[in-house]
């Protein structure tokens, strides 16, 4: 199986990271430094080809596209395609084999020559990318690329970008970048003129069941649902056909509607909302942190178990701990709420959709009887300030507003229709 096999229908993209890893191979057989800086050319802000007999390769890449687009899994396959040392390219064969050992460590996060950056906390600061611009200003261990897979480009601190872009104007030889952002704007424009941008789409619904099928053995009725639940997006399909919590959780997200006739039901729908996902928090927490807080303590010479005194001088590294530990757990209520009102939109677009008489597939099929029920007593300009309304309530969420009280104001719009 190819690399890019996981890269659901992104068939443009593929084809293009494809040829630019052929390039990149000819490279490391000729013996080059590597793939000249894409500052040498005029920055490129569409995925096109370059200019027949000319290096489709160069050291700085941007994919960018919708939440499940899947953009750090074409990043990671392409990482794996640069690293490929398959002996049938010898005989003519494509980088991105998918089976020898350069495509698997990469793909499994263990080459030695591949950086994988994701982050759980709310930002990537200073001290971080310096660390990352270090990294890759060393030359590869295996002799091909030194690659930095940074899969959220978009939470860089304006000061982590600064320092990232002196690594990114004046790369070292061997050394890949591949940024990784919802849009093109989330990236400062010094860092996105410079790099090669690939735009990746939502895939299509029958594609995302597809995958499911065929690389989690999901069945096929579960991973059609699901993947039309979640209107393609790849990770979010995978949860929700592999998780009865999650199905459970969106179960309650879709009875909210109907929960708001008074001012009393829309406040108690806001406070269950924010339980829940304070509940998605702590329960990453109890998986996460008490490992944590204990490998470190060992670190630190106490020993493991026995809650005992640390040795002088070492609370400042349990205190970073901490710290990091509780902007994770924010960071994952934020993102658990953020993805019950992307249900909740979804299931007033349905609405929407039975109210304009739309012959579009539903999203959400399995309450219809509730969308009927909703559609019948508002109108559709009604349920277009519905829709704005959800939307409000994450804008205001992203703009650190208190999320209980964005929640509240949101169910209050709710109710007036």
């Amino acid at each position: 199986m190819a690399v890019w096999d996981d890269v659901v229908g992104q068939d443009r993209v593929t084809e293009q990271l494809a040829a630019a890893a052929r390039d990149a191979d000819a490279h490391v057989a000729a013996g080059s430094a590597g793939p000249r800086s894409s500052a040498d050319d005029a920055p490129q802000e569409a995925a096109a080809p370059e200019r027949s007999g000319t290096s489709q390769m160069t050291h700085a890449w941007l994919f960018t596209g919708p939440p499940g687009a899947g953009r750090a899994t074409a990043a990671r396959a392409f990482a794996a395609a640069l690293q490929c040392v398959s002996p049938d390219r010898a005989l003519g064969g494509a980088p991105g084999c998918g089976f020898c050992d350069g495509c698997h460590t990469t793909l499994v996060g263990t080459h030695a020559d591949v950086e994988i950056v994701r982050t759980d906390l709310l930002s990537i600061g200073v001290k971080e990318t310096r660390e990352l611009v270090r990294r890759a200003s060393l030359s590869p261990a295996g002799g091909r690329w030194q690659v930095i897979v940074l899969e959220d480009a978009d939470r860089l601190t304006e000061g982590a970008g600064n320092v990232l872009l002196k690594a990114v104007e004046e790369p070292a030889p061997r050394t890949v970048w591949l940024l990784c952002a919802p849009s093109i704007e989330d990236v400062l424009p010094t860092i996105r003129s410079r790099c090669r941008h690939l735009s990746l789409r939502t895939p299509p619904v029958g594609a995302v069941a597809e995958i499911l099928v065929r690389r989690d053995g999901i069945d096929p009725e579960t991973a059609d649902r699901a993947a039309r639940a979640t209107q393609g997006h790849i990770d979010r399909a995978r949860r929700l056909a592999t998780d009865e919590r999650a199905r459970s959780r969106r179960a309650a997200v879709l009875k909210l509607p109907l929960r708001v006739d008074d001012v009393g039901g829309c406040l108690k729908a806001a406070q269950e909302l924010i339980d829940a996902a304070g509940e998605d928090a702590k329960q990453v927490a109890e998986e996460v942190d008490a490992k944590e807080t204990e490998e470190l303590r060992a670190a630190l010479g106490a020993a493991a178990g026995t809650g005992g005194r640390l040795p002088r001088g070492t609370a400042g590294a349990m205190k970073e701990l901490q710290d990091k530990q509780k902007r994770r757990s924010t960071r994952t209520q934020r993102d658990s709420l953020d993805l019950a009102l992307v249900d909740l939109t979804g299931f007033y677009r349905d609405v929407l959709a039975v109210q304009m008489g739309a012959s579009v597939p539903l999203a959400n099929d399995e309450v219809g009887d509730s969308l009927r029920r909703i559609a019948s007593t508002s109108t559709a300009e009604g349920t277009l300030r519905r829709i704005e309304a959800v939307i409000a309530c994450r804008e205001a969420l992203g703009r650190n507003v208190a999320p209980l009280l964005a929640v509240e104001a949101m169910t209050v719009a709710l109710r007036a229709g």
